[in-house]
């Protein structure tokens, strides 16, 4: 993504209420060896909260690469911090946090029903909340020798992934393309073989906008048979661009490190869209928050009647206590949230394959975690 997008998307921004979607965490693998600089002054454009001590927190693989550049920030501004983040996958981190092994958890879904008391039980006095970080696109990849320029309706890719269609000439596949070349290769189609909030969301995708191709429901663990699991995000790639005839479904921030072709996706308007930072903000401008007060879970209009939107989009959130986090975690889990939303971290996303969130979310979300108690 271009430096320009974050203009453009302030400009939608106000857009949306609600852009989001990604990103967290932290995670100290102790392999950049950074020197802490002192932090700068306050009132600057790159002050920090600063804070010392350590935190711990995992969760989602898809804000990995996010997180990774606030921790180094952070951790350079300020000394005595030290920030881990295991990116073991949506399900875990939220277990992990439930067990109380995790400060906060990263998820790209929110947390189901029967897991809500579970979290609120680990947050005494309060209860457990979703802040929105960053928008995560998730890019359909492909490895087909000599195709490029794919187009698919969700129809086509939800009977893909079913298996419905197996051979890259297949009659949906030539209808979607006109005109394209297509070779008779078999379709290997790769999915996360690891509880993945991208997985909910890719699949809450396929049942609401391809219900009659699509009946294996949604959920973070996947249930289509066939295929070949990959573990975290990364291994997605991996095994994509490894694999000719292959297709997976993988955050855009993977897709552009690894250099995987995206195809272009059917929307609402009938139009096949091109993922881009700008694509996927029109889809969020349709995004409505459906938690209440400080809880700033959303839903996706995944049907999006918005000329150009790219219509499968995740939000990523920081699942964390609203009151009741431990004393000597309170300061720094607050000074490394505080971080990541401000317009400093906010900045650093856009050449990451992930989108800033819009000012007034980011605002909303940077006052909820300075309450944060």
């Amino acid at each position: 993504m271009k430096g320009t997008f974050q203009v453009k998307l302030q400009r939608h921004g106000t857009i949306a209420c609600l852009a989001l979607a990604t990103a967290l965490a932290v995670s100290a693998c102790g392999s950049d060896n950074n020197e802490p600089t002192e932090p700068a002054a306050a009132g600057s454009s790159a002050a920090a909260d600063c804070a010392t001590g350590t935190i711990n927190a995992q969760g989602s693989s898809a804000q990995k690469n996010a997180v990774d550049e606030w921790r180094k920030a952070y951790q350079q501004k300020c000394a005595g911090s030290t920030i881990n983040y295991e990116p073991s996958g949506s399900g875990a981190g939220i277990q992990a946090f439930i067990a109380g092994t995790a400060d906060f958890a990263g998820s790209d879904s929110a947390l189901k029903p029967e897991e809500q008391p579970k979290a609120d039980a680990k947050c005494v006095g309060g209860k457990a909340i979703h802040l929105p970080m960053v928008i995560g696109p998730v890019a359909v990849v492909y490895n087909v020798s000599g195709l490029d320029n794919l187009q698919l309706k969700p129809a086509t890719v939800a009977k893909i992934f079913a298996g419905k269609v197996t051979k890259w000439d297949a009659a949906e596949i030539k209808a979607d393309n006109p005109g394209a070349k297509l070779p008779s290769t078999t379709i290997q189609t790769v999915h996360r073989s690891d509880e993945s909030g991208t997985t909910d969301n890719f699949t809450d995708f396929l049942g609401k906008t391809a219900e009659a191709d699509w009946t294996f429901g949604k959920g973070k663990a996947w249930k289509a048979p066939g295929g070949t699991g990959a573990a975290k995000s990364d291994g997605v790639a991996s095994a994509v661009k490894q694999a000719d005839g292959s297709i997976s479904y993988v955050e855009m921030s993977y897709a552009e490190n690894g250099g995987l072709k995206m195809a272009k996706i059917g929307n609402g308007a009938g139009e096949y869209a091109t993922l881009t930072a700008e694509s996927a903000a029109k889809t969020i401008a349709g995004a409505k928050v459906t938690g209440e007060g400080d809880d700033l879970k959303m839903s996706i209009d995944f049907n999006t009647k918005e000329a150009g939107a790219y219509p499968i989009v995740l939000v990523t959130y920081e699942i964390v206590c609203d009151k009741g986090l431990a004393a000597d975690k309170l300061a720094l889990v607050k000074g490394f949230l505080s971080y990541a939303a401000s317009t400093e971290g906010q900045a650093e996303l856009t050449e990451l394959g992930y989108a800033p969130l819009p000012e007034s979310v980011r605002t909303k979300v940077e006052s909820t975690v300075k309450a944060l108690a």
